[in-house]
Formats: C-alpha cells, structure tokens, sequence
C-alpha cells in the first residue's frame, strides 16, 4: 500500500498510472467480458452468458487477456464480425458497476492534496479506453483535482511524457515522482 510519508517531502508533483496502481484493471475487464458475454447471448441466444463470462475470468486469470477474444471466439465458435464490437466495449461500454480504487489510494491522495501538491495521471494504452476507465473510477471529491495526461498521445506528438509535463507545469524534473 502507498503512503504519503513514504514518499521524499520535495515532490511537489505525483504523477500515477492508472492500471494496477489506482484501481484494479482486472474489475474493468471482468465488466467489458460480461457485457460481451450478455450482448452475444442475446444476439445469438449462444453461448450462455455465464459460460462465456467464466471462460473470460478462467483466461484472464491463466493467460492474461492476450488473445482472449480469439480463444473465446475459437471455444464457443462465435462469428469472428463479433469481433468489433468486442473492441468498441473498451472505448464507448457504460459499466455497470463504478470502479472503485485500490486499497489506500484515497487516502494517499488526500494527505497529497493536503499537502498543497499536484495529483496527475499519466496512462498508457488507447486514449479513448483509459478515457472511459476514467470516465468509471468512483473518483468522488478528487475528480476535479487530478491533470490527466496519455502517453500514446504524447508519443505520437514525439513528445517525451515526463519532460512533457514538467515543462507544462514549470517544475524542475526532481520534483516529480512518478508511480507505475
């Protein structure tokens, strides 16, 4: 678990990944597979919601979600076309549940907030998707504390992250810490 007190006192900024380090991106996962699961067996009455959320969780848990459409779409001998909307899930999908963060990570940026310093995120993967996972973290009162910045986005504008925002917030780069 992250603490305040842990970190050096002359940071002025923290910067966060969101995956893995504010919430679980396994809960926006195991989401995206349901509603999946719930739009093919509505659509196609095959295979049951239930099986194909569990094959889901099953791989996700053993093989991570590298190819999981594939193998799900190989077991259950789905039609491949379901493959698009599988993919806009992670861009548009209104989760059902709101993600909540991990562990100790609203305390953390509360005593960061009282110490008068900056939160930011910095996120990797496609804009839009981390976009909606954002727009799905139960951030409550820190939503309008926080500068969110995207590293693909950044890349592609041949720009360097950490330097892209030290210079945006006329700091000296030791101030910043950056957890991932």
């Amino acid at each position: 678990m992250l603490i305040y007190s842990d970190f050096p006192s002359e940071k002025t900024v923290f910067v966060f990944e969101l995956d893995d380090v504010i919430y679980p991106k396994r809960e926006y996962l195991l989401q995206i597979y349901y509603l999946f699961a719930n739009f093919l067996e509505f659509t196609e009455a095959f295979p049951p919601q239930a099986d194909l959320v569990s094959f889901f969780k099953n791989h996700l848990d053993s093989q991570g979600e590298e190819l999981i459409f594939e193998h799900a779409q190989e077991t259950f001998k789905f039609d491949v076309k379901y493959k698009e909307n599988f993919e806009r899930l992670f861009v548009n999908a209104v989760l059902p549940v709101k993600l909540l963060m991990k562990e100790g990570i609203k305390e953390l940026f509360n005593d960061i907030i009282t110490a008068d310093k900056q939160i930011c995120i910095l996120t990797k993967g496609n804009p839009l998707t981390q976009l909606n996972k954002i727009k799905h973290i139960e951030w409550g009162v820190f939503a309008s504390k926080l500068k969110v910045y995207f590293v693909d986005e950044l890349k592609f504008r041949n720009l360097n992250p950490l330097d892209y925002i030290t210079d945006e917030l006329q700091i000296a780069k030791s101030e910043l810490i950056y957890i991932d």
